[in-house]
C-alpha cells in the first residue's frame, strides 16, 4: 500500500508541475486595446484643456469629442472581446492540465499494473536467489498440501463390482503387509480410482520391502501418485523421492519433468527453464510427459525473463488411402508394422495437439493389442494428467487401461 501511494504522489506531483507551466504559459502583455483607451481619454482631457486655452473653437471641439468617443467605444469592444477570449483559453488551459494529470498518474499506474510486478520489491538476484531458497525451505508438507484439497471421489463408470473387488484387495494387502506385489497392485489400483493419497501410501510400503532393489520406476510412481494426491504440487516428500528417481536415472523424463516444476513452484523459474528446455529437446513426441510440458514452457520462459519460441512439434504422417488398401494383402509381419505406424501417428497428434478421452482410450487399448504394455502405462499416466478432476473421461481412459491389461 505504501507503494501506491507513493507513486501515486510522485505522479500528482508531476502532474501538477506540468499544469503549472501550462497555466503560466499564457501571455501576459497588456492588451492593445487596453492601451489605446489610455490613449483616447487622454485626448478627451486634452480637447477640454485646448478649448479652455482658446485654442480650439467649440465646433472643433465638439468633431474632436464625437471621433475619439467613437474610437474610445471601439478599443472598448475589442478589449471584451479579447478578455472573452482569453477566459475560453485558460479555461482550456485547465481542461488540459487535468487531462495531462489524468492521463500521466492514471496511465502510469495502467502501465505498471499490466507490465510490472505489482507488490514485488526491485530485488537484486542475489536476494531473489536467497528467498527462493527460503520458500523451498519453509514451504508446506505433504499432509497440509492434501489436507487443502476435497476428498476423491472414484469414477462413476467404475462400477459396485470393481469397488467391491478393489475393497477386497485392501482386505487382503491389509493381512499381508509384506507383500510388495500386493501393496504396489493395491496403489495401481487406488490411484485408478482417484484415491491418490491411499495409492502413494500404498506405493511407500512397495519401497520399502523393495529397499535398494526399488527402480527409477517405483519411486517415479511414488512421485506421481504424490504430486496427484497434492493437487500438481510438488512436497518436499516429493522432492526427496524425485532425488532418488534421479539418482538411480539422470536422464528420467518424468522426474526431469517434476524437478522442473519444483523449481518453478519455488521462485527458480530460471532453472526451471533450463531444465524444462533440455528435457524438451530430449524427449520425443509421444512421450507422456511431452504435453504438460509444451503446455507450460512457454510461460516458465517468460517468468524465467528468456524470449523463448515454442518448437514445432515433431509428427509422424500418417498412411496413405493406398498403404490401408493395400494393408489386406500383406503378410502378418508388414500388417503389424502398418499398424505401429498408425498408432504412432495418433499418439504423435495426441501429444501435440490433444484429443478427446476415446481418442486416448484407443491408443491405450492398441497399445494393449500390440502387447506394449509398457508404453500403455505411460500413456494412461499422461491421460490421468491431463483429465484430472474429469470423472467421466477418467472412467472411458480406465476401462481402456483394463482392457489392454494396464488395470486389473
Amino acid at each position: 500500500m505504501i507503494f501506491w501511494i507513493i507513486t501515486s504522489a510522485l505522479g500528482f506531483v508531476i502532474a501538477l508541475t506540468l499544469g503549472l507551466v501550462l497555466l503560466r504559459s499564457r501571455p501576459q502583455a497588456e492588451p492593445a486595446a487596453a492601451y489605446d483607451l489610455r490613449v483616447y481619454r487622454d485626448q478627451l482631457k486634452d480637447v477640454d484643456r485646448d478649448l479652455e486655452r482658446g485654442v480650439i473653437g467649440e465646433a472643433d471641439a465638439t468633431r474632436i469629442r464625437t471621433e475619439v468617443s467613437r474610437r474610445i467605444l471601439t478599443a472598448d469592444s475589442q478589449l471584451q472581446a479579447g478578455r472573452a477570449r482569453s477566459g475560453q483559453s485558460h479555461r482550456i488551459t485547465v481542461v488540459m492540465a487535468i487531462l495531462i494529470g489524468a492521463i500521466t498518474v492514471g496511465g502510469s499506474l495502467w502501465l505498471y499494473r499490466t507490465l510490472g510486478a505489482p507488490g514485488y520489491g526491485d530485488l537484486g538476484l542475489s536476494q531473489r536467489i536467497e528467498i527462493a531458497t527460503e520458500l523451498r525451505a519453509n514451504r508446506p508438507d505433504q499432509a497440509v498440501a492434501e489436507a487443502n484439497l476435497p476428498p476423491a471421489k472414484p469414477p462413476a463408470e467404475l462400477g459396485a463390482e470393481y469397488l467391491t473387488l478393489l475393497e477386497r484387495l485392501r482386505e487382503t494387502v491389509a493381512t499381508r503387509p509384506d507383500d510388495a506385489q500386493g501393496q504396489a497392485l493395491l496403489a495401481r489400483h487406488e490411484a485408478a480410482t482417484g484415491n491418490f493419497a491411499a495409492a502413494h501410501a500404498a506405493q511407500a510400503q512397495v519401497l520399502r520391502l523393495r529397499g535398494d532393489a526399488a527402480t527409477a520406476e517405483d519411486y517415479g510412481n511414488y512421485v506421481d501418485m504424490l504430486v496427484l494426491a497434492a493437487g500438481g504440487y510438488v512436497s518436499p516428500t516429493a522432492e526427496a523421492a524425485l532425488r532418488e528417481v534421479l539418482a538411480r536415472d539422470p536422464e528420467n523424463g518424468p522426474g526431469r519433468y517434476y524437478w522442473g516444476l519444483m523449481m518453478g513452484q519455488t521462485g527458480r523459474p530460471d532453472l526451471a527453464f533450463r531444465i524444462w528446455n533440455s528435457l524438451l529437446r530430449d524427449s520425443p513426441a509421444d512421450a507422456p510427459w511431452t504435453p504438460p510440458l509444451r503446455a507450460q514452457i512457454v510461460e516458465m520462459a517468460m517468468r524465467a525473463g528468456v524470449d523463448f519460441e515454442l518448437p514445432a512439434a515433431q509428427t509422424a504422417p500418417g498412411p496413405s488411402a493406398a498403404d490401408v488398401a493395400a494393408a489386406g494383402e500383406m503378410d502378418e509381419a508388414d500388417r503389424t508394422q502398418m499398424i505401429r505406424g498408425m498408432v504412432q501417428g495418433l499418439s504423435d497428434r495426441l501429444a501435440t495437439e490433444g484429443g478427446a478421452p476415446p481418442e486416448w482410450a484407443r491408443l491405450i487399448n492398441a497399445l494393449g493389442v500390440l502387447g506394449d504394455t509398457d508404453r500403455a502405462r505411460a500413456i494412461h499416466r499422461n491421460a490421468q494428467q491431463v483429465f484430472a478432476g474429469n470423472d467421466a473421461a477418467l472412467g472411458v481412459i480406465d476401462a481402456a487401461a483394463r482392457q489392454a491389461g494396464v488395470l486389473q
